[in-house]
């Protein structure tokens, strides 16, 4: 037998532990018994138990092998999926995106490189640190740089207004650089990253973090810990940073040369989409929409590549999204259970099993996953999370017992509560009791 110790879980983690022995059974088909059948209704009983009435919740299981919806409630219908919104992404990225990141369009006329950004998030990101096309633009001494194709807006639709100084509500660019953030250190001194902000940060007994349209940084006095902070990007900000940099003095061109364009990549895009998965980075999976949409055309917008995914790989879609970022911030996203099934089960017939597993958060082991779905001994959830306030979303791929990998989205909406009851052994409890999972 194969035992899941769930413990103490919190509603949003809680609700779908209801479901796993469910998912786990109904994958056992070649051994049913009248108990497996007496457990599936059972569960099912759950599924449908009070506890569901006051708010929304979706669900669909499916078998990629035999191609058998296992189970389904409400996976028709449209919820918003936080960052569930990623899985979306991160398709884009795998099938638009090649290994190495597009990081600098250039051209070279008589003695001058010209360049663009391509939305690359790596250089100089905090993580990162990756100094690729720094190092290339440093080896010339007359540099212009076009900022002009850039056409996105800042912020996604429907992001929260007062989020603007929070490191998950980064504004996009096309050409990044520091992740567009200002890295705060404190040790036995105050170290500012990029250093050209130094004269910008205030110490003050109650900050507000950074002034709402200008980069004016405060920060609390006491404070110990490392701070990452939006700044507000523009094209001549972009040029004092990469002056500041580079050691060079850069111009603002009005336009690409009209010759041919080179390409300068940097680091793996896997490194990047798995960031993205693992730690649900809101900015990288912004700058990934934009990266895709460099190899489709020169205008840098996220739309493009929303559309053209929906127009081609993803036109097969019964119940299309309403998709509006790359991250989830947005409530505006509406996406329904079935659609995430369907590019979740073509990412696992289209890819190496070992490589798509490694980029999603694997459940007691990595991401934001980590606490959450230990298995006994190993992982059994490997998913995406999605949170936003009263919503919590993860689809993603479940191991079972018997050998099998199912697909499953399981998506909530609107609850009011903090906490799953379980009427367990010892009465109304916050403990889901320890399930006995396996073939019976």
């Amino acid at each position: 037998m194969n035992y899941l110790n769930i413990g103490k879980l919190t509603f949003l983690k809680s609700t779908l532990n209801i479901f796993l022995p469910l998912l786990m059974v109904m994958a056992l088909g070649s051994c049913a018994s009248r108990k497996n059948i007496r457990f599936q209704k059972k569960m099912a009983k759950e599924v449908n138990a009070t506890f569901f009435e006051d708010h929304f919740t979706g669900i669909m299981i499916y078998d990629p092998t035999t191609k058998d919806t296992l189970y389904s409630k409400n996976s028709t219908k449209y919820f918003t999926p936080a960052s569930n919104t990623k899985i979306f992404t991160l398709y884009t990225a795998l099938k638009l995106l090649p290994d190495s990141v597009p990081s600098i369009k250039y051209a070279l006329l008589n003695d001058t490189l010209y360049f663009e950004g391509t939305g690359d998030p790596s250089a100089l990101h905090p993580y990162y640190k990756d100094s690729t096309g720094i190092s290339f633009i440093q080896g010339f001494e007359h540099i212009k740089y076009y900022a002009g194709n850039f056409q996105d807006d800042l912020y996604g639709p429907g992001w929260a207004w007062e989020d603007y100084d929070s490191y998950y509500s980064t504004e996009r660019s096309g050409f990044p650089l520091y992740g567009n953030t200002i890295e705060i250190q404190f040790s036995d001194s105050m170290q500012v990253i990029p250093s050209l902000f130094r004269d910008s940060v205030h110490l003050q007994s109650n900050p507000r973090k950074r002034a709402t349209d200008e980069n004016i940084f405060y920060i609390e006095t006491t404070r110990q810990d490392t701070l990452l902070i939006p700044f507000k990007t523009n094209a001549g900000l972009t040029k004092q940073l990469l002056e500041q940099v580079t050691g060079k003095k850069i111009g603002l061109a009005a336009s690409m040369p009209a010759i041919k364009k080179q390409l300068l990549y940097s680091i793996t895009t896997d490194s990047i989409s798995k960031r993205m998965m693992q730690e649900s980075d809101n900015f990288l999976a912004e700058q990934l929409l934009v990266l895709a949409s460099s190899i489709l055309s020169d205008t840098l917008t996220s739309v493009t590549s929303r559309d053209f995914m929906l127009d081609t790989y993803l036109a097969e879609l019964k119940y299309p999204p309403r998709w509006v970022d790359g991250s989830g911030l947005s409530r505006y996203n509406l996406f329904t259970p079935e659609s995430l099934v369907f590019v979740l089960n073509k990412m696992f017939q289209e890819m190496p099993r070992d490589r798509l597993f490694t980029l999603f958060p694997k459940g007691g082991v990595s991401g934001t996953l980590e606490d959450w779905y230990t298995g006994n001994p190993n992982p059994y959830i490997i998913a995406k999370s999605g949170t936003l306030g009263n919503t919590y979303c993860l689809s993603g791929y479940l191991l079972t017992s018997s050998g099998k990998t199912l697909v499953f989205s399981f998506m909530n909406n609107h609850f009011l509560i903090e906490y799953i009851w379980y009427r367990g052994p010892l009465g109304w409890q916050k403990i889901i009791p320890r399930l006995q999972i396996g073939c019976f």
